[in-house]
C-alpha cells in the first residue's frame, strides 16, 4: 500500500483545500448578507437614536427643569453599564438585543427626561429677607398707621371704626383683632413695623394729617364762640399755647375747618340743640308738609331789591357809554374793512396799515407790530388779519421821525418784505405812501395821511428856524 499512499493523500489534500475555500466563500456570503441586511434590511434603513434630548433654545421654566434633571440623574439614578466594544469587531444581533433590552430597562424614555413629572422644582434659597407685606393680608402699612394714630387720639375702637376711612371696609371685629395682633403678636407686629418704616415721609405726613380729633382738642375749639368770625391767626395762637394737646400735624387751616364742622352740627359751647318733642307722636315729614301753607311759599315782591337792580343796571349802561366814547382816544384802532374805498383820515390818524380783513390806525408816533398773547399785549395784533403762528410776538416797530418820514424796524426772526425787498432782523427801512408790507404771508398797504404829515413838517421847520 505504500505505492498507493500518494494516491490516497492527494484527494484528501484536495478535499481539505476545497472545504477551506467553501468555508471562505460561506463566510464571505455571510458578510455580504450581513452588510446587505444592515444596508437594505426590510427596505428601511435603521435610524440611530440617542437618549440625549434635542439641543434647542429653552425657555426659563425648561432651563430650571433640565438643570434639576441633570442633578437628579447624577445623584439618584442607578449606574448604567455599557458593553465593551472593540474597534475592529461589530456586535452580533443577540448582543444588540441584550444591549437594547438592558438599555430600555435602565435608561428612561426621552419624554421622561424632557418633562420629568415626579421631580419637584428646587428653588435656590435667596439670602434676602422675605417681602414684609407677604403675611399682612388685607391690612396695608397705611391702614396700620391710621389705626395706631386714631387709637392714640381717641382710645376708642368704636369711634375709630366710625371715623377712619381705611383702604378696605373693615368691620369692628376685624379692627379689634388687628389692634390686638399689633399689641400681642410679635411676628405680625414686627412685620407691620418694618412695613411702616419703609413708607415715604410724604405718605406718613398725609396719614398723620388725617388723624381724628381728640376730646381735649374739640373742647378747646368749642370754646370759640359761634357768633365770632375767627381767622387763621387765632388758631395759630391756639397751637402755640397748647402744643401738648394738639396733634403735631395740626395746622391753622385744619383747625378752622373742624371748628366750622362743630358749628354746623351745633357742638360749640354757646350752642344748644333743640330737643325732640316729648310724647308718643313724633312729627314726621308728611305731617310737616301738611302744616306748611302754600301761600307762604310764593315769592313776595321785594321793592328794595328791584330798586337796587335798577340802579346797578343804570350804572352798567353808563360805563358802557363811557367806553364807547373813549374808543377814538386809543392809539391804535382796528376797523373792519368794507369795500375798497380809500380810508377817511381824521386829525388824529397819522397813517393806516390796511389789510384784507382789518385796518390798523396809527395815532401815535411809534407802534409795535406782532402777535399778542395773554401775558404780553401789543399795539397791532396781526393775528386778527390771518394765521400768525409764524409771526414773532414783537415782529417790528413803525416810527415817525421829526422830518415826517416813517421807518419800520424788524425785531423778529423772520424777514419783513417792503415792496418785495427783504428787511432782515435788526435792520430798518423807510416806508412810503402805498408801500406793500408783507409779514409771514400777510400783506398790508401802508397809507400815510399826507395833510397831517405836511402840517407836522411845517411845525418842525418853524421850530428849527426859531
Amino acid at each position: 500500500m505504500q505505492a498507493g499512499d500518494p494516491v490516497v493523500g492527494a484527494p484528501m489534500g484536495g478535499t481539505g483545500a476545497q472545504s477551506r475555500s467553501e468555508d471562505e466563500d460561506s463566510l464571505g456570503i455571510k458578510d455580504m448578507k450581513r452588510m446587505a441586511s444592515q444596508a437594505f434590511g426590510s427596505g428601511v434603513p435603521k435610524r440611530r437614536s440617542s437618549s440625549r434630548s434635542i439641543k434647542r433654545k429653552k425657555f426659563d421654566d425648561e432651563l430650571v427643569e433640565s438643570s434639576l434633571v441633570k442633578s437628579s440623574s447624577r445623584v439618584k439614578g442607578p449606574p448604567v453599564i455599557e458593553p465593551i466594544r472593540c474597534s475592529g469587531s461589530e456586535p452580533s444581533s443577540s448582543e444588540k438585543k441584550k444591549v437594547t433590552k438592558s438599555g430600555s430597562a435602565l435608561t428612561p424614555p426621552l419624554t421622561m427626561v424632557v418633562n420629568p413629572a415626579p421631580i419637584t422644582k428646587r428653588v435656590k434659597k435667596s439670602k434676602q429677607p422675605l417681602h414684609i407685606t407677604k403675611d399682612l393680608g388685607r391690612w396695608k402699612p397705611t391702614d396700620d398707621l391710621l389705626l395706631i394714630n386714631a387709637v392714640l387720639q381717641t382710645t376708642d375702637l368704636t369711634s375709630v371704626h366710625l371715623g377712619v376711612k381705611f383702604s378696605c371696609r373693615f368691620t369692628l371685629r376685624e379692627i379689634k383683632e388687628r389692634w390686638y395682633a399689633l399689641l400681642y403678636d410679635p411676628v405680625i407686629s414686627k412685620l407691620a413695623w418694618q412695613a411702616m418704616r419703609q413708607l415715604h415721609p410724604e405718605a406718613i405726613a398725609a396719614i398723620q394729617s388725617k388723624a381724628l380729633f381728640s376730646q381735649p382738642e374739640e373742647a378747646l375749639l368749642a370754646k370759640i364762640g359761634s357768633a365770632s368770625q375767627p381767622k387763621l391767626d387765632m388758631f395759630q395762637e391756639l397751637l402755640y399755647k397748647h402744643p401738648s394737646i394738639f396733634h403735631p400735624s395740626r395746622t391753622p387751616k385744619s383747625l378752622l375747618v373742624h371748628w366750622q364742622l362743630l358749628k354746623q352740627y351745633y357742638l360749640l359751647d354757646d350752642q344748644s340743640v333743640q330737643p325732640l318733642p316729648k310724647g308718643d307722636q313724633v312729627l314726621n315729614f308728611s305731617d310737616a308738609e301738611q302744616m306748611v301753607d302754600d301761600v307762604k311759599l310764593k315769592e313776595s315782591r321785594d321793592e328794595v331789591l328791584e330798586h337796587e337792580l335798577m340802579i346797578s343796571d343804570r350804572h352798567q349802561k353808563r360805563e358802557i357809554r363811557q367806553l364807547e366814547q373813549e374808543l377814538p382816544r386809543w392809539q391804535v384802532l382796528v376797523d373792519n374793512i368794507t369795500g375798497m374805498s380809500m380810508p377817511d383820515f381824521d386829525n388824529q390818524t397819522l397813517a393806516a396799515l390796511r389789510g384784507r380783513m382789518v385796518r390798523y390806525l396809527m395815532r401815535s408816533r411809534e407802534i409795535t407790530l406782532g402777535r399778542a398773547t395773554k401775558d404780553k399785549p401789543i399795539d397791532v395784533d396781526l393775528s386778527l388779519e390771518g394765521p400768525a403762528w409764524k409771526i414773532s410776538r414783537k415782529q417790528g416797530i413803525i416810527k415817525l421821525k421829526n422830518n415826517g418820514d416813517f421807518f419800520i424796524a424788524n425785531e423778529g426772526r423772520r424777514p419783513i418784505y417792503i415792496d418785495g425787498r427783504p428787511v432782515l432782523s435788526g435792520n430798518k427801512w423807510k416806508l412810503n405812501n402805498n408801500s406793500v408790507v408783507e409779514i409771514a404771508g400777510l400783506r398790508f398797504v401802508f397809507l400815510i395821511n399826507l395833510e397831517l404829515i405836511s402840517m407836522i413838517k411845517a411845525e418842525a421847520a418853524k421850530m428849527t428856524q426859531q
